[in-house]
């Protein structure tokens, strides 16, 4: 090798170790900017912190992420989380470390009680590390119960130690002989804990026993010893390990909110009991998972790390990349499969290099006609769907209205396929009939909803664009808000607001979320969802009939207010009509009996999916259900009936009833079955049941006396028109007065 490859190779060499060397140097933040990240000699990884701005504080994400740096006895800074000093916080292990209190039960001589004291954990975001820690209680005349929040229900456990003589006891053996010990069960939490005297209140061990002690410890820093019958009383705190989630949903749920906190280059995983989750660098990868940015690459080639097998062999040097490394040969060899090996002959290489470099440029040119070809006829396929889909007509109603519908928009299918990653899986929110709905996020990161729509065959194509440019139009706080929609692609894509809370359907049979709808709740739900459809059947300017009315397509944002969505299967109707003949479409359970029968789309084909949501919220059951008795399995029925014979008290959801409301009930429940007659004509109209539930909510808010209110008073406080209905429990729905 000459003096001039031999130059070139050593500052080769040098610019490699200066890059590992300054790779080196950088050390990966664990806080959020300009935030202390240690209190005393304990490191404090965002999500917590010991400021204000430095630590999670979003209330929709459960969690306690303060801590309090004091100052101890010694003058020194002291992290304290609640009442426990806080001894180290392991953001790879979902772990913190605190000094738990010990529960002891001290005599005197004669038996007199000397001291009593118990011990609890009540930090309800945090469990006891079931592999860090057990429970303990040391003594020889002892007793120990310890009690806690497990799954949601009351755990209670306990342990019994006794001896007559010291020289029984035996050093690092926890057996029952003056020490035993509990395994702890996994998602304990809110433990509390106490030690008792087992029989003689320690009279017959007093001399080298006179407490009972009882308390958690971490597993790998306890070994018995006699010395503890007696020294514990002066050791009052004792090293203890808790574990802690972000929030209290699943990776699943939380990916698709916006408080979701995995930074980049993470993983997500989920607590065995399904409460919260946690984050995790991936392989090839370290820093603070809970960080915006995530976690940094691992530098596998800073020899002081010693993460790579390159120098194992001659003639190597390793090469970092993302996640990842490689070894790669110095110069002057090339790799023969196994080993660096020394080139042969210079011209041999040149000759490689030459032809490598002709099909470099053979391929790249090749590739780059085929991409121009596959682009140009990727536009002309756009512009053909976009005229399919009756782009030019939308374009020219836009500019028509542009006065009232300045939000409404054309995106591109580009800009949808980059806000939906490609349409990845993991961004889908919900399928149904007439598409799939994704979470999407635009550049300027706000988040929208997407729906791929199944609506394909070119004669529908103009009444679809009516549809788009009405919707576009509705200015309600009730229904989800149309923001455009792509016509590029084989099937229109329409873009929505994202409603962030999820379906009414899961609030309502999720049973761990229906006791969050109270029945205040329900009530304003119910007469939101009821002004929606008002709205859309007599104040746009071209009536709209949604057709597929159901707790599904109700979402319910942060506050609960009501959005109705999922306009697939909705319908115009012109003016100068009352009713549409189309195809039966719809939900099982919820479709109108008489729509299903003569396939005449009316209004009041919404009224009577309304009143089966009604039926949904005050009784908590299914529109349908398999799992029912045969009599009992279409709720429409089922409500009725109860209604009719006087068991509407039997069916109500049992938490929404109490002594205040019980009028109320009954109002709501006569409203729901007046929508759910048989017969159309029997029904009240959409506006009218909209009147009656605003009046109710009015009352519920300000209950001035009687809560029998006649509709003459509700009709003044809502400055509404004189049309009423009255209905009675006792009457079927024919023979109910309604006066349209």
């Amino acid at each position: 090798m000459g003096l001039l490859g031999m130059l070139i190779q050593v500052i080769w060499v040098g610019v490699i170790l200066s890059a590992t060397m300054a790779a080196a140097a950088i050390a990966f933040p664990i806080a959020l900017p300009k935030c202390p990240d240690i209190c005393g000699n304990v490191k404090i990884p965002y999500p917590y912190g010991t400021t204000k701005g430095c630590y999670l504080n979003d209330t929709a994400i459960l969690g306690y992420y303060f801590i309090n740096c004091t100052t101890n006895a010694n003058g020194q800074p002291q992290p304290m989380i609640g009442d426990f000093n806080v001894t180290s916080i392991s953001t790879e292990e979902g772990e913190i470390g605190i000094q738990m209190f010990n529960s002891l039960d001290c005599y005197d001589e004669s038996g007199a009680p000397l001291e009593n004291k118990s011990s609890s954990v009540t930090l309800p975001s945090f469990t006891v590390s079931a592999t860090k820690n057990k429970f303990v209680a040391i003594g020889c005349d002892t007793f120990a119960f310890l009690n806690g929040d497990l799954n949601g229900e009351d755990f209670t456990i306990g342990c019994l130690s006794s001896c007559q003589n010291i020289r029984n006891v035996v050093n690092g053996t926890c057996s029952g002989i003056g020490c035993c010990e509990i395994k702890i069960p996994e998602g304990l939490k809110n433990v509390d804990f106490r030690a008792y005297s087992f029989s003689s209140k320690h009279k017959e061990v007093w001399k080298f026993n006179p407490c009972s002690f009882a308390f958690f410890i971490q597993e790998d820093k306890f070994n018995f010893s006699s010395g503890y019958l007696a020294s514990l009383r002066n050791n009052r705190t004792l090293p203890m390990v808790l574990n802690w989630t972000v929030g209290n949903k699943t990776c699943k749920v939380a990916r698709n909110r916006p408080n979701y906190i995995c930074g980049a280059n993470t993983t997500c995983s989920d607590l065995n009991n399904g409460s919260g989750y946690r984050c995790k660098c991936k392989d090839g990868y370290e820093g603070n998972p809970y960080l915006k940015q995530g976690c940094q690459d691992i530098d596998e080639c800073d020899d002081a790390k010693e993460l790579n097998n390159c120098t194992s062999h001659p003639h190597q040097y390793c090469v970092n990349k993302l996640g990842s490394y490689h070894c790669s040969c110095m110069k002057g060899y090339h790799s023969d499969g196994e080993a660096c090996v020394p080139n042969k002959s210079s011209l041999a290489i040149i000759l490689t290099i030459g032809i490598g470099v002709g099909l470099l440029v053979l391929l790249v040119g090749g590739s780059w006609i085929y991409w121009g070809l596959k682009k140009r006829k990727l536009i002309k396929l756009k512009e053909k769907f976009f005229q399919q889909n009756g782009g030019l007509l939308l374009q020219q109603k836009l500019s028509s209205h542009s006065g009232s519908m300045e939000t409404a928009r054309i995106y591109s299918a580009e800009e949808l396929e980059k806000a939906t990653n490609s349409y990845n899986e993991s961004r889908i929110l919900g399928q149904g009939g007439y598409g799939t709905v994704y979470r999407g996020i635009l550049p300027n990161n706000k988040v929208i909803a997407i729906k791929k729509s199944k609506i394909g065959s070119e004669h529908q194509v103009e009444q679809f664009i009516n549809e788009i440019t009405i919707l576009t139009q509705i200015i309600h706080r009730n229904v989800v808000k149309l923001l455009g929609c792509c016509l590029e692609t084989e099937v229109p894509l329409l873009v929505y607001e994202f409603i962030t809370n999820g379906t009414l359907s899961n609030h309502i049979h999720d049973k761990g979320r229906s006791f969050l709808l109270s029945w205040e709740k329900r009530l304003k739900i119910a007469a939101e969802i009821a002004g929606a459809l008002a709205y859309l059947h007599s104040a746009t300017s071209v009536p709209i009939i949604h057709r597929d009315v159901k707790t599904a397509n109700i979402l319910l944002d942060d506050n609960f207010t009501t959005k109705v969505s999922d306009f697939g299967a909705s319908r115009l109707i012109p003016l100068d009509q009352t009713e549409l003949n189309t195809l039966v479409q719809g939900t099982f359970g919820y479709m109108d009996p008489e729509y299903f029968h003569t396939s005449q789309l009316t209004e009041k084909s919404d009224v009577y999916s309304f009143g089966v949501v009604l039926a949904e919220l005050l009784t908590g059951r299914m529109a349908f259900s398999f799992d029912m008795p045969e009599s009992d399995r279409n709720l429409a029925k089922c409500f009725v009936s109860a209604v009719k014979d006087d068991r509407l008290f039997q069916i109500l959801e049992d938490h929404i009833v109490n002594e205040g409301n019980i009028k109320l009930l009954k109002e709501v429940a006569n409203i729901a079955k007046s929508c759910l007659c048989v017969r159309g004509e029997d029904r009240p109209s959409m506006k009218e049941v909209a009147m009656e539930l605003e009046g109710l909510v009015i009352v519920e808010k300000h209950p001035w006396g009687n809560i029998n209110v006649n509709t003459e008073e509700i009709e003044n406080l809502l400055n509404a028109p004189t049309q009423s209905f009255n209905i009675d429990v006792s009457t079927n729905c024919s023979s109910s007065t309604n006066t349209r």
